[in-house]
């Protein structure tokens, strides 16, 4: 239901695997042998009790609501098709979570990444700098950028044609210095083919997949940021799209517009980068509202 209806990606699918595994794993431990007796015997309070399992756990608010959530899935599509005549999920509360801000490199940051990017020689540096370029300039989810078919690159496009989560298209212009870099790696794009004649991913790869892997990517950031003296644990691709958002609203950007190049369903998630506006919002105010200066005192009341 999930793929077909849904449309959810891949990941998606393979994370509420997980969590439903984990909630059987459960149920098993609480003495029950039948598990799939066991999923359709399943009460409001074995939820609660599974609930409180994860917090006695230690697991993160965050994490649990995640497990939440698929679990409201599972249940709710067992009560559509009948299969159950009530969702024990209906009444349980999500765990509390403050919602974190996103971890942002500053611009120099980032300066530093593609300077250390483009002094590696050959082949490697220029697929690693077109990668930085391309993430940096459009804000590409890494399976999107991993995922970038040959054809995104072959008419040197004006902006990029994305398919995102659940299957939805959306625009994201291109600059003139990501042209350029994705120009300059496909002229050298055949030494990553080795044995293969021809693949339809633009950073083809040996991977089983075919193109390289977004665990690799992520791997190849770190070194780099080691190299550019920054610490490794600050940087991965979903914090350069954290960068790409938050330096766009930073120097004018609206929301919207940021919204829909990050595709995002909901502009509530967008909002979230919003915490980079703060300090501007404040300049202008003080700088630009005339009530904001100082009325000079003349001696008549």
């Amino acid at each position: 239901m999930l793929a077909a209806e849904r449309g959810a990606a891949v990941n998606t699918l393979a994370a509420y695997r997980r969590d439903l595994d984990d909630f059987l794993r459960f149920i098993a431990g609480s003495g029950n042998g039948d598990l799939d007796r066991a999923a359709l015997a399943v009460t409001t309070e074995t939820v609660r009790d599974y609930m409180s399992h994860l917090s006695d756990s230690g697991l993160a608010a965050s994490t649990a609501s995640r497990r939440l959530s698929a679990l409201r899935q599972f249940f709710g599509f067992l009560f559509i098709e009948a299969i159950r005549t009530d969702d024990p999920t209906a009444v349980i509360d999500s765990p509390r979570r403050a919602r974190p801000l996103p971890k942002v490199l500053s611009e120099d940051e980032v300066d530093r990444l593609l300077a250390a990017a483009r002094a590696i020689a050959g082949a490697d540096g220029l697929r690693l700098t077109a990668m930085l370029e391309l993430l940096y300039a459009t804000g590409l989810r890494v399976s999107e950028l991993v995922t970038l078919p040959l054809s995104a690159a072959l008419r040197d496009p004006s902006v990029l044609i994305v398919r995102g989560k659940g299957g939805r298209e959306r625009m994201v212009p291109l600059t003139d210095v990501a042209r350029s870099a994705m120009r300059d790696y496909c002229e050298v794009r055949g030494t990553f083919l080795k044995r293969r004649k021809d693949s339809p991913w633009l950073f083809a790869s040996t991977a089983k997949e075919g193109h390289l892997t977004r665990q690799r990517f992520g791997q190849m950031l770190k070194a780099l940021a080691v190299e550019s003296g920054i610490e490794a644990r600050k940087v991965s691709p979903h914090v350069l799209r954290h960068a790409f958002a938050s330096h766009l609203l930073a120097n004018g950007a609206d929301l919207r517009s940021v919204q829909q190049m990050l595709g995002h369903a909901d502009i509530s998630t967008t909002q979230i980068y919003t915490h980079v506006l703060d300090e501007r919002l404040r300049s202008l105010v003080r700088d630009k509202h005339p009530l904001s200066q100082p009325v000079p005192f003349t001696g008549v009341r």
